[in-house]
C-alpha cells in the first residue's frame, strides 16, 4: 500500500482546519485600532493553534517520508490523529472567545493531550508496519519528547483549575519546544 493518498488526505484535512480557525477572527465594524482590542485573545489562540497544527503537519510529513510502507492499521491510526486535530478549531475558538478561562483552557489541553497520544500511536503503528530495525524505528527511538509533552499537557489541564495562564504558558512552551522538526527523522532520511 502506498502512502501518497494518506499524505494528500492528511495535508488536505490540516489545510481545512487552519482555514476554519481563521473564520473565528471576525472583522470589526469600527475602523479604529480600539476595535481590534476585543480580538486579541481570539488572535492569540489562533496563532498558538496555527503553530500547533503546523508542528503536527511538519512532523507528520517527515515521519511519513521516513516510512517505506503503510497498512490498514496505519490508516486508522492516522484517522485517530486527524480526529483530535479536527477539534482544535473548536477549542481554539472557545478559549479565545472566553479569554483563556479555566474550562476552555482545560478543554484545549485535553485536545492537545489526546492529539499527542494519537501521534504516538500513529508513530508506533507506522514503525510496526516497517521492516525490522527500520530507519523510522531508529529515528523515533523511545520518543521521550512526545511522552514528556503528553505529561506536560496533563499537568497543564490540572493547573488550568489553579490558574489558566499557567496552563496556557505550558501550551506555549511545548509548542516552542516542538517548533523545529525532529532532527532524528531528518538524519534517518539522509542515511
Amino acid at each position: 500500500m502506498t502512502k501518497v493518498r494518506l499524505e494528500a488526505f492528511s495535508d488536505g484535512v490540516v489545510a481545512i482546519l487552519i482555514t476554519i480557525m481563521v473564520l473565528e477572527l471576525h472583522v470589526p465594524h469600527d475602523a479604529s485600532w480600539n476595535a481590534l482590542v476585543p480580538l486579541v485573545p481570539v488572535f492569540l489562540t489562533y496563532v498558538l493553534s496555527f503553530v500547533y497544527l503546523g508542528i503536527y503537519w511538519n512532523n507528520h510529513h517527515h515521519m511519513l517520508h521516513a516510512a517505506d510502507r503503510i497498512n490498514g492499521k496505519v490508516l486508522w491510526a492516522n484517522l485517530h490523529l486527524l480526529f483530535w486535530l479536527s477539534l482544535v478549531p473548536f477549542v481554539t475558538g472557545w478559549m479565545g472567545q472566553n479569554h483563556f478561562s479555566t474550562i476552555p483552557s482545560a478543554a484545549y489541553g485535553i485536545v492537545l493531550m489526546c492529539a499527542g497520544i494519537a501521534y504516538y500511536i500513529l508513530a508506533h503503528t507506522l514503525i510496526a508496519a516497517q521492516e525490522r530495525d527500520s530507519r523510522l524505528a531508529r529515528a523515533i527511538g523511545r520518543d521521550r519528547k512526545g511522552q514528556v509533552s503528553v505529561l506536560l499537557y496533563a499537568a497543564a489541564i490540572g493547573l488550568s483549575y489553579v490558574n489558566s495562564l499557567i496552563a496556557n504558558a505550558i501550551y506555549v512552551g511545548v509548542a516552542l519546544w516542538w517548533l523545529v522538526p525532529d532532527r532524528r527523522i531528518e538524519s534517518a532520511r539522509s542515511r
